[in-house]
């Protein structure tokens, strides 16, 4: 397997609430290679979230260490934290965040504007299918294409590392597989690690190798030799 980008070891995170302490991750251990195609999969409270919230540097663990590249991420400063997300990350979320007032290019120039080697926001549209929809508000825009909008932020400065935190789970099955397929592309044609976080077990199908958490810890990992395309994914 090619190299580890981030890697993750015996990661725990605690909260804390009222006189309750919420132990959300237990000794993770995880890492996510280059090119790689992943799928976290795990139901509702798992920590799946919180996963990745600590390693696209939104988050601290409470314990254990957080590795991109030579990085420590789990020592990092505030500063250095936001410049690595900056960099590198490209993070795409259930809910698509867009700015309504702004048109889908406009959305997408947000992030080119402070990236170093950036996508144009019509490159970035066009690779996810919205070259006809450059100049269309979001409330002119279906859930799906809103979130392709989203996925071509996310990919405009080119990240070493694109986390997406159940990208389809807003969208009905139609527009879903939509989204999938554009994700696997950005995968496939610009070669970002990608770790899509789902609690959907079906879209595992169409990862490389799966990774199962379950209260707040790696159940099962598995090689899958035989990804399903996208567009053959049934839930």
């Amino acid at each position: 397997m090619s190299q580890a980008v981030l890697e993750a070891r015996d990661v725990t995170r605690t909260y804390r609430m009222g006189e309750v302490d919420v132990h959300a991750l237990r000794g993770v251990d995880f890492a996510l290679h280059e090119s790689e195609f992943l799928v976290l999969v795990g139901a509702s409270g798992s920590g799946k979230s919180t996963l990745m919230n600590i390693l696209g540097g939104l988050d601290r663990p409470t314990s254990g260490t957080v590795h991109f590249r030579d990085q420590d991420l789990s020592r990092a400063t505030d500063r250095q934290l936001t410049e690595f997300r900056r960099r590198h990350v490209g993070f795409v979320f259930q809910f698509y965040n867009l700015m309504p007032s702004l048109t889908a290019r406009e959305n997408v120039g947000l992030v080119t504007e402070i990236a170093r080697d950036p996508l144009s926001p019509a490159e970035a549209l066009e690779m996810v299918g919205l070259e006809h929809r450059l100049d269309h508000f979001p409330s002119q825009l279906s859930g799906g294409e809103q979130q392709r909008v989203a996925v071509a932020r996310a990919i405009a400065k080119r990240p070493e590392l694109l986390l997406c935190d159940e990208p389809t789970g807003a969208l009905d099955y139609r527009s879903g597989v939509v989204v999938l397929e554009v994700i696997e592309r950005v995968n496939q044609e610009l070669g970002t690690a990608t770790a899509v976080i789902t609690h959907n077990a079906p879209i595992a199908e169409m990862a490389g190798r799966v990774v199962v958490l379950h209260d707040g810890q790696v159940e099962e990992e598995r090689t899958n030799e035989s990804p399903t395309p996208a567009s053959d994914i049934r839930w």
